[in-house]
């Protein structure tokens, strides 16, 4: 009876906001993880904690972005390609404590669950104008002269999955830092992915602007090879992923039931 009351005294309603980082990882990332790719992310979550499980189901906002730029392969440096995207994402997440939070002020706590993201990549041209990526079938898709190459969508499924450590702040709050990976389900999140297609077959199927973003290569050091239609652009065997971590503030809706 005193276990189960304690049980149920530990059953409560919780809001958080995070604010922190994302950082994006794909064809346009030389390392799993650099500074230079971290952006802004905030997220708001409602939760409802049942002793050591909490459920959480929330809205968050992120940039990402990618340059080759910032790769020190000579390979990558002479592609030449970028992007940037917000993404907006929700998801339903399941939170294990992994200790009884009522006897500890500070705790780790793993989460795993799945969420839906839209974003929309773009770059900027020789002239700096912004353009959207997704119309121009930089890689062929939904053109009859590649009929294997489909059209990706700007709404995707993915999985957030990670852990933190949470500290017992007052019975009204808690902090928490948490650190998130979203497994992807799209190698498109940058737009690139497979090889080069005809600059001709873009030029006369989409427009000029499709020819000039798809293919803004520069003379390779040593052999001034610039890299044609069949030749490697992303690499399609390695989904896209991206990363949140923040501080998070977590309010006891109706007090901490101690």
């Amino acid at each position: 009876m005193i276990l189960l009351t304690h049980i149920c005294q530990a059953q409560e309603w919780q809001a958080e906001v995070m604010t922190g980082f994302a950082s994006y990882n794909g064809d346009l990332s030389q390392r799993a993880f650099s500074p230079r790719s971290l952006r802004p992310a905030v997220a708001l979550n409602m939760k409802y904690e049942f002793y050591y499980l909490v459920i959480r189901g929330g809205i968050a906002w992120a940039q990402l972005a990618g340059d080759d730029k910032f790769n020190k392969d000579v390979s990558y440096k002479s592609r030449n390609l970028s992007f940037r995207t917000n993404v907006w994402e929700a998801s339903l997440c399941a939170e294990l404590n992994l200790v009884e939070p009522d006897l500890f002020y500070a705790y780790p706590y793993l989460f795993g669950g799945v969420g839906v993201f839209k974003y929309d990549p773009y770059a900027f041209d020789n002239e700096g104008n912004k353009v959207k990526l997704h119309p121009l079938r930089t890689e062929g898709q939904g053109l009859p002269e590649y009929p294997d190459r489909k059209k990706y969508s700007l709404t995707q499924f993915n999985i957030p999955v990670g852990g933190g450590w949470k500290w017992r702040f007052n019975k009204k709050y808690d902090l928490a830092f948490e650190v998130g990976y979203r497994v992807l389900l799209t190698d498109y999140l940058d737009d690139v992915s497979k090889t080069y297609v005809s600059g001709t077959v873009l030029t006369n199927r989409v427009g000029p602007k499709a020819a000039e973003m798809a293919n803004r290569a520069k003379p390779i050091p040593g052999s001034g090879a610039i890299p044609g239609p069949g030749e490697m652009r992303g690499n399609p065997g390695v989904k896209d992923s991206y990363f949140f971590s923040g501080i998070k503030l977590i309010m006891h809706i109706n007090g901490r039931q101690e």
